[in-house]
């Protein structure tokens, strides 16, 4: 089974307060008509030491964001830029969120409480700075399942609905609304970075590298890698090995972000920041997420691209401290990292352990293919060749001389596939909408999570134990 988080005391750590004069403005939270819990996360909040708060207590910190004791004393709305659909915007920063608290977990990590929907900010321009009930219940339904699957995203912590009614133009209006915590292993962005660089400011730069080489710890570049002494490239380095895995766990999920902007990744390597994401309903390359992406941009096929493009960002602001051929050796890692990924993540996700070289990738082929040409949905494909079910033509000849890992099979054998496609999302919302019914939300996660258990831990990448 999958370890549950390690349970821990409460640890407050507002480290990242000697950058606040720069990195963020202080704001305060709107006012709410109302507090009403709708989401805690238990198997979360005992990780951070919060598992004793009492709901009244829950609703005074994470519905009107008491300040929690031992940490930040005022909420703050962080600064960024950055690339969107390609195109710069220094005018971004966090519109209707902010870093509220930062706390330890029980393996020493640090980690942030960071908000959606409390407000507005500095940065809001002509936003409400509110998060709608539905975006939040999508927000908890799309990491839990990606949590399961094995990919490193933030954590959906607390939903409260707030009582207030909003307006939005591309949904039934009004519509209730929520406000939202995510625990995340960080908050700082690739438009962090972009900002300073636009504002020529190396020695905040430098301090943010140090801040982030610190609280995000990582292997050392390799060997034969040009400047790896120095703190920028050390970190490039390291983000590029997140974030090709991070590519990697998208795609073998079947996952399509959606809107995969500069200031909509984060240093740590994690998904977040979740809008109109989707799940594959077939194997399709050109499957898009966002109505608006016209172009096709962050289509699931291009994500790996994306992030790359991205990466190639976080490179050129990082030339306000180091030179170009050492971070340029950094990005040309990427593609081998990525495709390494694939392969160990895809054997894991079929419950095989990996070969190595090509005899993973052609099974990999050998999968795309076939959910390419039946059309089968891609959970339902994984469930079926997992049970060992059904499983012939090329898939059965690729999965000759492969040994099965050591997480039992039952469970795949006597379950139905768990999916996460858009007609559920909607069936989920309108139990809610309609009936204020909230068991089939609340029977969705507990199904998630026990597809989780039974595919048990992603194996980590060679080299890191």
């Amino acid at each position: 089974m999958r370890p549950e988080p390690q349970a821990a005391p409460y640890r407050p750590d507002p480290a990242i307060l000697p950058l606040a004069p720069w990195l963020g403005d202080p704001v305060a939270a709107a006012d709410f008509p109302g507090t009403t819990i709708r989401f805690r996360n238990h198997r979360w909040d005992r990780a951070v030491g919060l598992d004793r708060l009492t709901d009244a207590e829950w609703e005074r910190h994470f519905g009107r964001f008491e300040p929690l004791p031992g940490n930040l004393p005022q909420p703050l709305a962080l600064r960024y830029h950055g690339h969107q659909f390609r195109v710069y915007n220094p005018e971004i920063g966090d519109g209707r969120g902010f870093l509220f608290a930062q706390l330890r977990d029980g393996e020493g990590r640090l980690l942030d409480l960071g908000t959606k929907g409390s407000g507005q900010t500095p940065w809001s321009r002509s936003g409400d700075g509110r998060l709608t009930l539905k975006g939040a219940v999508r927000e908890i339904l799309a990491t839990e399942m990606l949590e399961a699957l094995g990919v490193n995203t933030s954590k959906t912590f607390s939903v409260i609905e707030t009582g207030e009614k909003l307006w939005r133009g591309d949904e039934p209006s009004p519509t209730r609304s929520a406000v939202l915590t995510r625990l995340s292993h960080g908050h700082i962005r690739f438009g962090t970075f972009q900002r300073l660089l636009a504002l020529e400011q190396a020695d905040e730069m430098a301090q943010l590298v140090d801040y982030c080489l610190a609280q995000f710890p990582g292997p050392l570049p390799p060997q034969d890698a040009p400047g790896r002494e120095q703190p920028a490239v050390i970190l490039l380095h390291q983000v590029v090995e997140r974030v090709a895995d991070l590519a990697a766990a998208w795609m073998v999920a079947g996952f399509v972000h959606g809107v995969l902007n500069t200031d909509n990744m984060n240093i740590s390597g994690e998904s977040f920041d979740y809008g109109p994401w989707r799940w594959l309903p077939t194997w399709d390359q050109g499957f898009t997420a966002a109505y608006f992406d016209h172009g096709g941009l962050y289509a699931f096929g291009r994500q790996p691209e994306a992030v790359h493009w991205n990466c190639g960002q976080l490179a050129v602001a990082l030339r306000l401290l180091a030179d170009a051929p050492p971070l340029i050796a950094a990005l040309e890692r990427f593609g081998p990292l990525y495709m390494a990924a694939v392969a160990r993540r895809w054997c894991w996700r079929l419950g095989v352990e990996p070969k190595g070289g090509e005899a993973d990738m052609a099974l990999v082929a050998a999968c795309e293919a076939t959910m390419r040409d039946s059309r089968e949905q891609p959970d339902a494909f994984f469930h079926r060749i997992r049970a060992r079910q059904l499983v012939d033509g090329p898939v059965k000849d690729a999965l000759a001389g492969y040994h099965d890992s050591r997480y039992a099979r039952a469970w795949w054998r006597e379950e139905a596939p768990v999916s996460l496609l858009i007609d559920e999302v909607e069936a989920l919302w309108s139990a809610i909408d309609e009936r204020d019914d909230w068991r089939p939300l609340h029977d969705k996660v507990t199904q998630i999570r026990r597809m989780g258990e039974a595919l048990g831990p992603v194996p980590a990448p060679a080299g890191h134990g």
